[in-house]
């Protein structure tokens, strides 16, 4: 039988936003069947930092994301969460209410206290401002991910979750919001997990990647980089993406 999972906030938020230490998922299947899914994962995020999990389609990425969030504890282990609980996830798809108009989507995540807040700056930084107003279908999918960002955001979360936000995505729309991305966590502080099956997107992006195996997922590689985003391309994103699947 499965043992549900431990989640606490996190003794100390200045050493670090999240720790994870799982000792396994697995999922029963039929005829008593059971499925490991995820293996042993070990690891921390310090505070600020941007770390990718990149790994094999259906390794387990998108079920540990699951895991943190509280949408599955049927795992077992320990999650220590940021202190003041404060965790936004923007996922693969937009996950927006169509009857609602743009603000009204990012509104809906705001506490009572917060209602009256200007959303201008904001909508002004993701390039929103003159979308506040149209509803979901009226949106193109590049546009719905930036409302889908802009409700993370609106937030201020400790800890930011991502699941693959821009698959789907034609590569220079991709480009364009990967851009944007990190110029938000640059302006708005925050400790991000990232899944991609996409290595050049983990290269651009991450402080440190974490490479997942196969099912069931653990880390088999870790990652650090620190060589400034800006110089990422060419030669040296090439060399980057290299180490990366060697």
């Amino acid at each position: 039988m499965p043992i549900a999972g431990e989640r606490s906030v996190s003794e100390s938020r200045q050493a670090q936003t999240l720790k994870v230490a799982i000792r396994g998922r697995h999922f029963q299947l039929d005829h008593g069947e059971s499925l490991h899914v995820v293996d042993t994962l070990d690891f921390c995020l310090s505070p600020h930092s941007f770390t990718c999990i990149v790994g094999p389609s259906g390794c387990g990425k998108t079920t540990t994301l699951r895991m943190i969030l509280g949408l599955d504890n049927q795992y077992e282990g320990e999650i220590g969460l940021p202190e003041d609980g404060s965790v936004a996830a923007v996922f693969q798809e937009p996950r927006l209410l169509p009857w609602r108009t743009v603000e009204q989507n990012v509104r809906l995540v705001l506490p009572e206290s917060r209602q009256t807040e200007s959303l201008d700056e904001l909508f002004a930084e993701l390039g929103l401002s003159e979308m506040r107003n149209f509803y979901p279908n009226q949106l193109s999918l590049g546009l719905a991910r930036r409302a889908a960002l802009a409700r993370a955001f609106v937030l201020q979360p400790q800890l930011l979750m991502l699941d693959e936000p821009f698959v789907s995505l034609d590569d220079a729309t991709a480009q364009r919001l990967r851009k944007l991305l990190m110029r938000l966590w640059r302006n708005h502080p925050t400790t991000a997990l990232m899944v991609t099956h996409n290595v050049e997107e983990a290269a651009l992006l991450a402080d440190r990647i974490l490479l997942f195996s196969d099912r069931p997922a653990r880390i088999v590689r870790t990652l650090d980089i620190d060589i400034p985003r800006e110089q990422r391309e060419g030669a040296v994103l090439a060399e980057l993406v290299d180490n990366i699947q060697a």
